[in-house]
């Protein structure tokens, strides 16, 4: 009888996910498959972009239910782009945003993956140079190697951030213990949802000086 429940809750599961899938207008491939085992959803098939890759992933993680994807998903773009020609664009698209700093990117590509290599001193410049190059057309993946160098103390870091998460209304704070050393963040404790998850680990990004964060949090229905 167990097994049946199990199997039973693995197929609801799975029939959310392409439900969700479906209905988001970011993804736009018939050919993505799913399947499900205790709250572990894999994405397997073909998409014609990167950034429709990574729209799969995060409509699946927003679907109640889950609690981690291991996205197997291959991206087939339509046209050919040589890797110098690709490595030119995300040259071109690094230089046109504000928000990442000049002649701190290097960018290497091979068989349409690109390779972000440097150092920076916030996460949010690192997340930025990703977000420039991850809609490029040719590119199948994206290798984000950039290191974020602290600016400041990590002393009070960790009362920042524990002050941070009871700001959230979207998160109990008395769920997450926050650990804070060197520049490393270290979370642990259990929330209901993804999306509290994510808060926590926004929120701990955001502190000034975190170079590293170590979530260890659970999803615990």
């Amino acid at each position: 009888m167990k097994a049946k429940l199990e199997t039973t809750a693995n197929k609801n599961l799975r029939d959310r996910v392409e439900q969700q899938l479906d209905w988001d207008p970011e993804v736009l491939s018939t050919e993505i498959g799913v399947a499900a085992s205790d709250g572990v959803i894999t994405l397997t098939g073909f998409v014609e972009t990167y950034s429709e890759k990574l729209a799969a992933e995060k409509a699946t993680l927003k679907t109640f239910g889950v609690k981690a994807v291991a996205n197997d998903i291959m991206v087939k773009p339509l046209a050919k782009v040589t890797d110098s020609d690709l490595a030119a664009k995300a040259v071109f698209a690094l230089e046109a945003r504000s928000n990442v700093p000049e002649n701190k990117i290097q960018v290497t590509v091979k068989n349409g993956s690109i390779s972000l290599d440097g150092k920076v001193d916030w996460k949010y410049q690192k997340d930025a140079a990703e977000s420039a190059v991850k809609y490029l057309n040719g590119a199948t993946a994206i290798f984000n190697r950039i290191d974020v160098k602290p600016v400041v103390s990590t002393v009070d870091v960790r009362s920042k951030i524990e002050a941070a998460f009871r700001r959230n209304a979207e998160l109990d704070a008395r769920r997450v213990t926050v650990l804070a050393h060197e520049g490393t963040v270290e979370l642990w404790g259990n929330v209901h949802t993804w999306r509290e998850k994510s808060q926590a680990e926004m929120a701990a990004w955001a502190a000034p000086g975190v170079s590293k964060v170590d979530s260890h949090i659970q999803i615990v229905a």
